[in-house]
């Protein structure tokens, strides 16, 4: 984390981690947004998506369903985004090949993790499957057409475009979880990708150039070409194996047993 942000950044995202740790029981604390794809720029804010447990108690009770918690707010100069699911939401939706949340469980920026996450995360990567390749293509998609929005211009949107469609691209290819781009650079010959980095550093709102807005017009597509490539080619199942299904949900009674 040191080497992603600054110390007073720590401080404060550290403090809110305690104050939501005294709301709810955190299986893991997420590190995303541009920090974790390796092009945050000094007005980025600090996304921090989690996965908390509800007591079995309060499932089994007639309260409401557990809800995600949401908070954003400005502390210190620094912006929080931070955001939780409910554990069982989130095992769904990495067995349909949420990204989003298998980012969060296999990811590599992690400020907190529970005591459970360790046996988790190899029964999540038992779970990945070509499921993958659905969420991955129709995220990169919806930052295509912002990027569109902004007339082709804001460096970040088509950055997310590039960042998603190669992280699911290795996915598909090697089975691991990879957000940074800045090391899916060199391995997948990403040329004009550092460049693209160094604009967005300069600010959240950073335009291109326009001739390089131009060049990218007619090289994004590419990207797409490739995800779809490499699931064709993806020694990932299509859908996850029903004895990795089970060990999974073996994990989950244990720990709904564990909090009753």
């Amino acid at each position: 984390m040191k080497d992603v942000l600054s110390p007073h950044q720590i401080a404060v995202a550290n403090r809110l981690i305690s104050e939501e740790n005294a709301k709810r029981t955190h299986l893991v604390i997420s590190l995303s947004g541009a920090h974790a794809y390796g092009f945050p720029s000094p007005d980025s804010d600090l996304d921090l998506k989690a996965i908390h447990i509800a007591s079995t108690r309060e499932l089994l009770g007639l309260g409401p369903e557990p809800k995600a918690a949401e908070r954003m707010e400005i502390v210190e100069g620094v912006e929080l985004d931070y955001s939780s699911n409910e554990l069982q939401h989130v095992l769904k939706g990495v067995l349909h090949g949420n990204g989003n949340y298998l980012e969060r469980i296999l990811g590599h920026l992690q400020p907190f993790e529970g005591e459970d996450l360790a046996l988790l995360r190899p029964l999540v990567k038992a779970c990945l499957s070509q499921n993958l390749h659905r969420h991955y293509n129709g995220f990169a998609r919806s930052q295509l057409k912002e990027w569109e929005k902004t007339g082709f211009k804001v460096t970040k949107k088509l950055l997310y475009v590039v960042r998603t469609t190669m992280t699911g691209l290795h996915a598909l290819t090697a089975g691991e979880i990879v957000t940074d781009l800045r090391t899916l650079v060199d391995g997948y010959g990403l040329t004009g990708v550092s460049e693209l980095i160094e604009q967005k550093q300069r600010g959240e709102l950073s335009e291109l150039p326009e001739p390089l807005a131009i060049e990218w017009r007619g090289r994004v597509e590419a990207f797409f070409e490739r995800l779809d490539a490499a699931v064709k080619v993806s020694r990932l199942p299509t859908e996850p194996s029903e004895a990795a299904v089970m060990a999974l949900e073996d994990w989950l009674v244990d720990v709904r047993q564990r909090r009753f």
